[in-house]
C-alpha cells in the first residue's frame, strides 16, 4: 500500500447535522454499498449498526470503515453528535490524521460544533468544513462561514458557491476550476461539469478573487502572482490550500446536501487532495526512560512497531481492540508488549472493520487502523514490538457529572450486573461504577441522562437484566474559600517502637484556572523532614480528598505548602507521616470554610420565536442564567447556563412548553458555588440518606 495515498479521517458535528447520512453517501459513491439507507428509514444507516441506534435515529458509538476513492484508500470513522458520547469523538480524533467538520446550513455553528472544534484543536487535526442541508428553508452558507470565523476563530475560506438556494438548490460552483457542478442520476451518482451560469459569473469571479486573497496570506508565490495581476494556475491553488490546511491555518469550506445526494463527490476529491496522509503528519511519543524527551515516530513499515489501542469493544468472540499503527507493521500471531503493564500479548487475529462486519487480514502496517481480537488491555494503551520502548500520549477523558443508583430486580441479577458493569467501564472511560458505602447501592456515573439511559437499556437487551433505577444524583464537590495554616503532630506510643511525625505549613484555595484538583508544594529546608518522608505526607493528604467533611463529596481546589516539621530517629516512618498528613487534613480543612460546588451545564435551546419568552422564563425558574439569545428567521436560539441539578426532566418540560417543537443540547461547562440555602438542603438530604443506610 502506498502510504501517500492513505487518508485516516473522521466525520464530526453537532447533533442532526447529517454526519451519518453523509457517511452513507460516501460509502455509496465509493462503491462500498450498493443501496443507500436512511438514518430514520427502515433498517437504519449502515454505520449505525446497533439496534438502539437504528431505533432512536442517533449515533451512539463511532463506527469505522474503509473505502477507496480516486486510487486513494480512506479509513473513515463516523462519530456521535450527542455530548453524552463525547469520548467516542475524543478517542477517534486522537488517532486520525484529518477530519470533516459538518455544519447545518440553517443551524450554523452550534454548541456541539464548538466542542468538536476544541477537540480537533487539542489533537492538532487538520479539517475541511462541509455545510450540509443546503436544500432546507433558511439555509444561508454565508452566515455559516461568518460564524466559523467569529465563533471558532478559524480562517474559513469558501471553495464553492451555491447554485440556487433552499429547495431550488441545484449544485455548486467550483471556484478553483471555475466550473458549475451538477449531480445527475437517481442518486446523484453522475457528476456533470459545465460553464458557470451567466447570472452567477460576476458573483463567482468576485468570490474566487476573495478566495485567492485569503490564500495569498499563506504563500509568497500566490501573493506575487496576484500583485502582478497574472493568472493563478490551478495546481498552485491546490498546493497552497494543502499546505495551509495541514498547518491548520485554513479551513476550506464546501457545501451540499447529503440527503439529496448533492455535493458529496467534490468533498471526497478535497479529502484526498488536501488532508494529510500518515507521511505528512509528524507524530511524537515519550521515550520510556526519558519521559520529558520527545521520541519521533515515522510511518515506516520497516521500523519497530508502535501502535495505540484507542477503543475497546467486547464482543461474543472476545475483546475487539481498535488500534492505530503509527510505526512499523504487525502480522497475525506475533507477540507485542503493552508499554503500560510490560506484558507480552499475542495478536492472534487482525481484522479490518466495516461498521459491525469484519474482514480478516494477515498483516497491517504504519498508517492502518485495524482491530485486534483477543488481547486484554485498556483504552489508551500503547503497544510496541520492544519492551519499555515508548508511550503515546493518551486521550483526554472528561469527568462524569451525573450519578444514578441501580439495583437488579431479581436475586440472581447480581452476577449479570457485575459482568455488564465490568464490560461497560472497560469500553467507555467516561462511564464509572462504584458502590455507595452508606446505602450499599450500586452507583453508575456518566456524562448525562441519555448516556446512563442507553447503558441501562443495553443491560436489559444484552444481558436480559431488569434493573431498578434510582433518581439521578449530582456529583457535587467541596472546595475551600480561605487559606489557613497548620502545625500538626502525630504521636502514638505502644509497646516497642511508636509513631512520630510533625508537619508545619499552610493550605490555600486554588484559582479557577487550576487544572488539577490538588497541588502539593514542598519548601522544607535543612532536612527538618527527611526527603523520603515527604511523598508520604502528600499521599496522606491525597487520601483525604475522596470524602469531604461538609457532605461527604470529593474535595477539589486545594493547594498545600509543607514548610517545616520534625521527626524522630526511631519512631518516624512512612506510615507515621502518612497518618499525620491524613489526620492533619481532616482537622484543618474545616478551618478553610469549605463550600459545596455544583456542575453547571451549558444549554443551547432552539425554539420557535413565539415560545422564546416562556422558555427563557422557565430557564430562569431553574436557576438558569441566559448568556445569549439570537433570532435566526423563525427560530430563536437561547444559550444559558443551568445547574445540572435543575435540568432533570427538562426534555419533557420543553416539549410541553413548545408544543413539541423545541430542541436542546447540553454539555458540562464548569463547577460553581451552590447558594447557601440550597447547600443546607443538600447536606440535610445527605444526612437523611446516611441514616436510612445505617438502618
Amino acid at each position: 500500500m502506498d502510504l501517500a495515498k492513505l487518508r485516516n479521517i473522521g466525520i464530526s458535528a453537532h447533533i442532526d447535522s447529517g454526519k451519518t447520512t453523509l457517511s452513507e453517501r460516501i460509502l455509496y459513491y465509493a462503491g462500498r454499498i450498493h443501496r443507500m439507507q436512511e438514518v430514520k428509514g427502515e433498517g437504519g444507516a449502515t454505520m449505525d449498526h446497533m439496534d438502539l441506534e437504528r431505533e432512536r435515529g442517533i449515533t451512539i458509538t463511532s463506527a469505522a470503515t474503509t473505502v477507496s476513492w480516486n486510487d486513494h484508500q480512506i479509513n473513515l470513522i463516523d462519530t456521535p453528535g450527542h455530548v453524552d458520547f463525547t469520548v467516542e469523538v475524543e478517542r477517534s480524533l486522537r488517532v486520525l490524521d484529518g477530519a470533516i467538520l459538518v455544519l447545518c446550513a440553517v443551524g450554523g455553528v452550534q454548541s456541539q460544533s464548538m466542542t468538536v472544534d476544541r477537540q480537533m484543536k487539542r489533537y492538532h487535526v487538520p479539517r475541511l468544513a462541509f455545510i450540509n442541508k443546503m436544500d432546507r428553508t433558511g439555509a444561508d452558507f454565508r452566515r455559516v462561514v461568518k460564524q466559523l470565523r467569529e465563533k471558532l476563530a478559524c480562517d474559513a475560506v469558501l471553495m464553492q458557491l451555491a447554485i440556487g438556494k433552499e429547495d431550488q438548490f441545484e449544485g455548486v460552483i467550483d471556484l478553483v476550476a471555475r466550473q458549475a457542478i451538477y449531480f445527475d442520476g437517481n442518486n446523484g451518482e453522475t457528476v456533470r461539469r459545465e460553464a458557470i451560469p451567466a447570472d452567477l459569473a460576476a458573483e463567482a469571479a468576485q468570490a474566487r478573487q476573495a478566495m485567492l486573497e485569503a490564500l495569498a496570506m499563506y504563500s509568497d508565490e500566490l501573493m506575487e502572482l496576484l500583485l502582478a495581476e497574472q493568472e493563478v494556475p490551478e495546481d498552485v491553488i491546490h498546493r497552497v490550500v494543502k499546505e495551509a490546511v495541514q498547518e491548520q491555518d485554513v479551513t476550506p469550506v464546501f457545501m451540499g446536501t447529503a440527503y439529496r445526494n448533492k455535493g458529496v463527490q467534490p468533498l471526497l476529491d478535497a479529502v484526498v487532495r488536501y488532508l494529510p496522509s500518515p507521511l505528512d503528519r509528524s507524530i511524537t511519543a515519550k521515550a520510556y526512560d526519558k519521559p520529558d524527551e520527545k521520541f519521533p515516530l515515522a510511518a515506516d513499515p520497516a521500523k519497530p512497531f508502535v501502535g495505540m489501542a484507542f477503543k475497546i469493544v467486547d464482543d461474543p468472540y472476545g475483546q475487539l481492540t481498535f488500534t492505530r499503527i503509527y510505526q512499523g507493521s504487525i502480522e497475525k500471531g506475533e507477540m507485542h508488549y503493552n508499554q503500560r503493564t510490560g506484558q507480552k500479548h499475542r495478536f492472534s487475529r487482525i481484522v479490518r472493520m466495516h461498521a459491525d462486519k469484519r474482514e480478516e487480514v494477515d498483516k497491517a502496517s504504519a498508517g492502518d487502523i485495524v482491530a485486534i481480537i483477543g488481547i486484554d488491555c485498556a483504552s489508551g494503551d500503547t503497544y510496541a514490538s520492544e519492551p519499555k520502548y515508548c508511550t503515546l500520549e493518551s486521550m483526554f477523558v472528561p469527568e462524569p457529572v451525573i450519578k444514578m443508583a441501580i439495583n437488579p430486580m431479581s436475586r440472581d441479577g447480581g452476577d449479570k450486573l457485575a459482568k455488564a458493569l465490568q464490560r461497560f467501564t472497560k469500553e467507555d472511560p467516561t462511564f464509572r461504577a462504584s458502590t455507595d458505602e452508606e446505602t450499599g447501592d450500586t452507583l453508575i456515573a456518566g456524562m448525562g441522562e441519555l448516556h446512563l439511559e442507553i447503558y441501562v437499556e443495553r443491560m436489559r437487551r444484552e444481558y436480559k437484566l431488569e434493573v431498578e433505577v434510582g433518581a439521578p444524583k449530582v456529583s457535587y464537590r467541596e472546595a475551600p474559600t480561605q487559606a489557613t495554616t497548620y502545625n500538626f503532630k502525630h504521636k502514638k506510643q505502644t509497646g516497642g517502637s511508636g509513631q512520630y511525625a510533625h508537619i508545619v505549613g499552610r493550605f490555600e484555595p486554588l484559582t479557577e484556572e487550576a487544572t488539577e484538583p490538588f497541588e502539593f508544594e514542598e519548601k522544607v529546608g535543612g532536612g527538618r523532614v527527611p526527603k523520603e518522608y515527604i511523598p508520604s505526607v502528600e499521599k496522606g493528604f491525597r487520601e483525604s480528598l475522596a470524602k469531604g467533611p461538609v457532605a461527604g463529596y470529593p474535595i477539589v481546589g486545594v493547594k498545600t505548602i509543607l514548610e517545616d516539621g520534625s521527626y524522630h530517629e526511631v519512631d518516624s516512618s512512612d506510615m507515621a507521616f502518612q497518618t499525620c498528613g491524613r489526620n492533619c487534613f481532616r482537622e484543618t480543612f474545616l478551618k478553610m470554610k469549605p463550600v459545596l460546588l455544583e456542575p453547571v451545564m451549558k444549554l443551547e435551546v432552539e425554539v420557535p420565536v413565539a415560545f422564546q419568552g416562556s422558555v427563557a422564563g422557565e430557564l430562569n425558574s431553574r436557576r438558569g442564567m441566559i448568556v445569549a439569545s439570537e433570532v435566526q428567521g423563525v427560530v430563536a436560539v437561547i444559550e444559558a447556563e443551568v445547574p445540572l441539578a435543575e435540568t432533570f426532566g427538562y426534555s419533557t418540560d420543553l416539549r410541553s412548553l413548545t408544543q413539541g417543537q423545541g430542541t436542546f443540547t447540553m454539555e458540562f461547562s464548569r463547577y460553581r458555588r451552590v447558594p447557601a440555602s440550597i447547600q443546607e438542603a443538600i447536606i440535610l438530604e445527605k444526612k437523611k440518606a446516611a441514616l436510612v443506610g445505617a438502618r
